[in-house]
């Protein structure tokens, strides 16, 4: 340093030292010009006179946001830090007067600028050029870590970081603001809830969950210390990883309160040579891959969130919103059991048990025999929501689409047709279009030439129902009704089923949600209201009032049903059909069955079994059930009532065994035959899709 440098700066230190006795945040203000010079006051008087940034006008930052199940149970977190706000007396006074002492003892004398330590550090800061002392008070840092942890661009954060006078004189000049508007209590309160203290805790509730397993209220002497001494380096005084380290951080913390005379000379002995004693408790989950129970329940509902709703991502992570969700704990821990009793956890075929509430539109659990990850090593982990996404056909369940079409049409359920075995539509082609190759199919198994509408349906006839599409002429109304009904996955595809006259619509070649064929026939259990699945019931800020979005509405989060989008006739005969499936001893999905409760359902398989499917349902519950690989096409060995149908039994006994049965409304359409049908003595169908079955290619997955 020149001598001219040195006396300069002498001169300054002589200066405050003369000041500081009767020099408070207004002293300070008017020597601020005296140690940086006119240039730089020239150029920050702008920023000096700028009013508070946001962030530091808001209160505390928001901690944690919580997703919660529909009994209140813990789904997971969602956060960027690991913070849980309190309130000032929610923390431990103990650990105020340790972060006090350690970090700025004239902390409740000062007005937010210690003079004497700022002037000096700034003195030599402006003669050296660069930032070379600190002299920071705690609200000069609270201000440091607001703009810091608030920042989101790289600009941002370089701005509330870098080494330079500007940034010192800016912190300064906020805290001198934040001191006019807050009080010290509230100040203090607001650090303790910013300040990182390592492992990930931001705040010191989340840093005494971390390290001690207590609340911030219960910080005892050598435990604060501990915290207090971690705030200037967290990472280089960890008790979980340098206990020794941290021990001598913590006598130093402890030396400082005794000079302070904040704490008795006796308790400090015996403190010394203790080690530091820990009980660390994990992180709380975060994000949808460590969710405690729904993992793919919850990657669906962080989309919805997002997508859906319009919650920005960072607000989900930063806001302190507490989610409540439809998910049932109950049919959720049943569902996942009753996969995995069929299929090994990670096996290549994926078992999909997907339950929505007829009514409502609530999705109430998701299963599959994969846990929600991103290691594409483990077979066991799965990125995709394979519950959501379409892969595969889901079989005759689409014959239900064609009935219900043809009910709403005036063809009543008693509509005897006789085809033969293999059947030639007389209206679709092999290749769709109206010329080329006929379209055949042909049964698996042997079926009476004459069947109902009824029978055809409850023994899945594959002839029949090609028939009843050559007898309504277009397989528009089939594909309308399956869109109406609330089939989303078939809308990408719909319009081109249409134009290509695919014949093969009925048999399930199109690649199917299992989410959306639970919530399609959700709308029969609902007597024809159909409901728009929805993972949430209520999203609240951080105060606990129902968030508003962009448009400063509050977010719609109620349910989304449309009555009638199927004539509840036609709603309430087909559900009396499909109780057939499970109770008659011709029907595909007996091991369905749950005794004392009557079950709709039908079951399905795609061509060449490369899926399985069923779907039941009830007043109260619709579920699907899909097998198949999602990697590449794979035959699952078994057809939708071997393969499928026991995993929804073993899903819903549980639920149902013990609960009075909900008993489905009478016919809208009088199900009486004119005249008794034939009976031949035939074993029971099967509802597979012959190999001749012309079908398109469906996406194989991710």
């Amino acid at each position: 340093m020149s001598r001219r440098a040195h006396s300069r700066l002498r001169a300054f230190e002589l200066l405050f030292l003369v000041a500081v006795p009767t020099a408070g945040a207004l002293m300070a203000a008017m020597l601020l010009p005296w140690i940086v010079g006119p240039g730089l006051v020239a150029r920050s008087s702008a920023n000096l006179l700028a009013p508070l940034p946001g962030v530091l006008a808001d209160e505390t930052p928001a901690g944690n946001s919580v997703v919660l199940a529909a009994d209140g149970s813990l789904i997971t977190w969602f956060y960027r830090h690991n913070r849980t706000p309190v309130a000032a007396g929610q923390i431990s006074e103990v650990m105020k007067q340790a972060l006090i002492d350690i970090e700025d003892a004239r902390f409740y004398e000062h007005h937010g600028l210690d003079v004497e330590g700022t002037a000096r550090a700034l003195v030599r800061n402006v003669v050296a050029g660069e930032v070379m002392e600190g002299g920071s008070t705690i609200t000069q840092q609270l201000v440091k870590q607001t703009l810091l942890q608030s920042a989101t661009t790289p600009e941002e954060r370089q701005a509330a970081t870098e080494s330079s006078v500007g940034r010192k004189l800016r912190e300064a000049r906020l805290a001198l603001a934040l001191e006019q508007h807050y009080s010290k209590s509230e100040i203090l309160t607001r650090y303790l809830n910013l300040v990182y203290f390592g492992q990930g805790a931001y705040g010191v509730q989340a840093a005494a969950q971390r390290y001690f397993s207590v609340n911030a209220a219960a910080l005892t002497l050598p435990q604060a210390a501990t915290l207090a001494g971690l705030v200037q380096t967290p990472s280089n005084d960890d008790p979980l990883t340098d206990p020794e380290r941290a021990r001598d951080r913590r006598n130093q913390v402890l030396q400082r309160m005794l000079t302070l005379k904040h704490v008795a000379p006796q308790d400090v002995a015996a403190i010394v040579p203790a080690p530091v004693a820990v009980a660390p408790s994990l992180p709380p989950s975060n994000g949808c891959v460590s969710a405690v129970q729904g993992g793919f329940f919850c990657d669906y509902l962080q989309r919805y969130l997002t997508q859906t709703l319009g919650i920005p991502l960072d607000q989900l992570e930063t806001g302190g919103l507490t989610v409540r969700t439809t998910l049932r704990t109950d049919l959720q821990a049943s569902g996942d059991q009753a996969v995995l009793n069929y299929l090994d956890m990670g096996a290549p075929l994926a078992g999909m048990f997907t339950a929505v509430e007829p009514g409502t539109g609530h999705v109430l659990a998701m299963s599959v025999n994969r846990r929600f990850g991103f290691d594409a090593g483990d077979p066991a982990q799965e990125s995709v929501a394979l519950n959501v996404e379409a892969s595969q056909g889901a079989g005759s369940t689409y014959k239900i689409f064609v009935a219900a079409s043809a009910l709403e049409q005036g063809i009543p359920p008693s509509n005897r047709i006789t085809t033969s075995d293999p059947y030639v539509s007389h209206v679709y082609k092999r290749n769709g279009g109206t010329v080329g190759a006929p379209y055949v199919v042909q049964n698996a198994g042997r079926y009476p030439p004459t069947l109902t509408m009824v029978e055809a349906l409850v023994r899945s006839s594959n002839t029949y129902f090609v028939a009843l599409e050559d007898q309504l002429g277009s397989v528009e109304g089939p594909v309308r009704m399956a869109q109406r009904m609330g089939l989303f996955s078939i809308d990408p595809v719909a319009d081109q089923v249409i134009a290509d006259r695919r014949g093969s619509f009925t048999l399930g070649a199109e690649a199917t949600s299992p989410l959306a064929l639970a919530s399609a026939y959700s709308t029969l259990g609902a007597n024809g209201t159909k409901c728009d699945p929805t993972p949430v019931t209520a999203v609240l800020d951080r105060t606990g009032a129902p968030l508003h979005g962009a448009d400063g509405a509050p977010l719609n989060t109620g349910d989304r049903c449309t009555p009638d989008a199927v004539p509840p006739a036609v709603a309430t005969t087909l559900n009396q059909i499909l109780i057939g499936d499970t109770a008659s001893s011709i029907g595909t999905g007996t091991r369905a069955a749950i005794p004392g409760h009557q079950i709709a359902g039908k079951t399905g398989t795609s061509q060449d079994r490369f899926s399985v499917a069923f779907v039941g349902y009830t007043p109260q519950y619709a579920a699907s059930v899909m097998v198949l690989n999602p990697k590449q096409n794979q035959d699952v060995g078994a057809y939708g009532g071997q393969g499928a149908a026991p995993i929804w039994h073993d899903a819903m006994a549980p639920i149902l065994d013990g609960q009075p049965d909900v008993p489905f409304p009478p016919a809208g359409i009088d199900l009486t035959p004119p005249r008794p049908p034939p009976s031949p003595r035939v074993p029971r169908g099967t509802d597979r899709v012959p190999v001749d079955v012309p079908v398109d290619p469906a996406p194989t997955g991710n």
